[in-house]
C-alpha cells in the first residue's frame, strides 16, 4: 500500500467563491464584529481555509508547470486561486480540525467577557 492511498481525497465539488479569503488580521476583525454562533463558525472555517491555503501554497511551490498543458502566466495566476479553493474545500470538510478548536476558543473568550 502506497502512502498516497492513505490520503483521503478532498471534495472540491462544493467549493465556491462565496467571498474573498481574508488575511489573519481581517479574520480577527470579523470575529470582533460578528459574535453570533454562525459568525464565529464562519470565521473559524475561514481561518482553517487560510491556514490550509498557506500550507498548500508551500506544497505546490516546488512543482513546475506541466510542459504538455502549457504553463505560462495563466497557470501562475490561476494556481493561487486553485490553492485558495483547495483551502476552502478542506476547511468546509474540517479536514484539519482547526476550525473546531478556533471556534471553541472564540466562544470561551466571549464567555469571559
Amino acid at each position: 500500500m502506497s502512502d498516497a492511498s492513505l490520503i483521503a481525497p478532498i471534495d472540491t465539488s462544493q467549493a465556491t467563491l462565496r467571498r474573498p479569503m481574508p488575511d489573519a488580521k481581517g479574520l480577527l476583525a470579523q470575529a470582533r464584529q460578528d459574535k453570533s454562533a454562525d459568525g464565529l463558525k464562519r470565521v473559524s472555517e475561514d481561518f482553517e481555509a487560510f491556514y490550509a491555503s498557506q500550507m498548500f501554497d508551500q506544497m505546490f511551490a516546488g512543482i513546475e508547470p506541466d510542459a504538455e498543458t502549457g504553463g505560462g502566466e495563466g497557470e501562475t495566476m490561476f494556481r493561487s486561486l486553485l490553492i485558495q479553493e483547495y483551502g476552502k474545500a478542506a476547511a468546509k470538510q474540517h479536514a484539519f480540525g482547526i476550525a473546531d478548536v478556533v471556534q471553541r476558543q472564540l466562544l470561551q473568550l466571549q464567555e469571559v467577557r
